[in-house]
């Protein structure tokens, strides 16, 4: 695909994980792809430092990643990729990340995604226990940069796109926000990307620029199989619990929010969509995308996915299950049980 060739975008957090698959999707489309993160190589000494807490080292956490990897595989996959070395907990650094991108590209800037995020380390070493038991720095490591930075880099990048009359803003963020997952300062912040991203498109549809809140479903990001190999070491009940996580049923991969999101900035049509909520798997559907593997993994409100994961015993049966949406209130209800 070359849809987006003579495109400007910018993802970041994209050293691993899902903003890496962004990165790469924007490139096979024939973007020009400026991403960000702390680690620029493997070598550690080139890192940002940052606080530690009861939570751990946000960075530190013996998974691979780096700017210049990502950079690589977007250039390998047909884009031009420029690698910027950003903590986005600082908001004079993410200032200069967009006038450099505005002298570099002559003030052109088409896409955000704004996907970076901090908190997983905290997240998986806070888990099992409730938001009480923990020091009050849980909130920050989880919402500073994966919240506030969004605010942060969608003020920097609409002053850009409203030059031009024209962008697309997407706000990765989470079924976390409709019902509980990972504890109580995860939903609240996942709950407020959503808000986020639909309270800038009423103040940014005069500008022509779409705002849209992005829901992956369960990928497998290298973080997500490094929760599974935990899942798998504890004991039986609380496996079945998280049987979903566990046995990687209907997964996702990054690089098919990557291609999805290629699929949808290169719609002339998305304010349609803007300020609401889209799930990455009926986008899709829609836009007939696949993965690297030509797999289409369901939505989550889709019965073929919520049967077989309240009872296993159908996963071998998930290709005779309907691909039929439930509406929000069940899909709510749905996990609100399964929480419970």
């Amino acid at each position: 695909m070359t849809n987006l060739k003579g495109k400007v975008a910018l993802v970041t957090g994209a050293t691993r994980g899902i903003g890496k698959g962004i990165a790469i999707g924007l490139g096979e489309a024939g973007a020009t792809v400026y991403i960000t993160g702390r680690t620029l190589t493997n070598n550690r000494s080139s890192e940002f430092g940052v606080q530690s807490s009861e939570f751990g080292d946000i960075i530190n956490d013996n998974i691979s990643g780096t700017l210049l990897e990502t950079q690589a595989a977007v250039n390998e996959a047909g884009g031009n990729c420029i690698a910027v070395q950003v903590d986005h907990g600082d908001d004079e650094k993410v200032r200069l990340l967009f006038e450099r991108i505005k002298n570099e590209q002559n003030g052109q800037l088409d896409i955000l995604v704004n996907n970076v995020f901090s908190g997983v380390k905290a997240l998986s070493n806070a888990y099992g226990k409730p938001f009480w038991k923990h020091d009050p720095s849980l909130w920050d490591s989880i919402n500073n940069v994966g919240l506030r930075s969004h605010y942060v880099a969608s003020i920097f990048a609409a002053r850009l796109m409203s030059k031009h009359q024209q962008g697309l803003i997407f706000t990765i963020s989470s079924w976390g926000g409709l019902s509980y997952i990972f504890g109580a300062a995860y939903g609240v912040g996942k709950a407020a990307c959503d808000r986020l991203a639909a309270d800038m498109a009423v103040e940014l549809k005069a500008d022509n620029i779409t705002s849209i809140s992005l829901w992956p479903g369960i990928v497998g990001t290298e973080q997500m199989f490094e929760f599974s190999q935990r899942i798998n070491e504890q004991d039986d009940d609380s496996k079945a619990e998280n049987a979903t996580f566990e046995d990687y049923y209907n997964w996702e991969t990054p690089l098919f929010t990557g291609r999805v999101i290629a699929a949808l900035a290169a719609d002339n049509n998305t304010m349609k969509s803007t300020g609401k909520v889209q799930i990455i798997a009926e986008l899709a559907k829609r836009y007939k995308i696949v993965d690297e593997k030509d797999n289409r993994p369901v939505s989550l409100r889709s019965l073929r996915f919520l049967l077989p994961s309240a009872i296993p015993a159908l996963k071998q049966y998930a290709s005779l299950i309907p691909d039929i949406k439930v509406p929000w209130f069940i899909l709510k209800l749905t996990m609100l049980q399964s929480a419970s």
